[in-house]
């Protein structure tokens, strides 16, 4: 499976950190939606879906969590918990959230609004898109 990692650079100074990004430079996309995950309970397991056509950058703005992804042939873990790093997420790719550290901010930079009809939230659906 091809994981890709977006690096973005730390533009702070002597008074701290900041990082900046931009659709189309920092993320391959335009950004349309942007929401964030927090306070998740312990062993909690989040996501369970995948996309058809959204693309998405995951960043642990704070914390950390794991990501299993899944693209029907592979499954892989990965951590976040850089807020200089993000994953980038692009087509079928079934993806399960999981390991949140207590102070986890979670957040998710979207090329499109929310749509229902995009998400695939049976895995079995999943398989069978990913063999077509």
């Amino acid at each position: 499976m091809n994981i890709r990692f977006l690096e973005f650079e730390d533009k702070g100074d002597e008074r701290g950190s900041l990082a900046a990004i931009n659709g189309g430079k920092e993320v391959p996309f335009a950004i349309e939606r942007v929401y964030y995950i927090f306070n998740t309970a312990k062993n909690v397991r989040r996501g369970y879906h995948a996309h058809r056509a959204l693309k998405q950058a995951l960043i642990a703005v704070s914390g950390s969590c794991r990501i299993l992804l899944d693209d029907g042939k592979e499954r892989v873990e990965v951590a976040l918990d850089n807020p200089l790093k993000g994953l980038y997420l692009d087509g079928l790719i079934w993806r399960e959230i999981f390991d949140f550290s207590s102070d986890c901010v979670l957040a998710v930079l979207a090329n499109a609004h929310y749509d229902e009809s995009d998400y695939i939230r049976d895995y079995q659906k999943f398989q069978s898109e990913v063999k077509r």
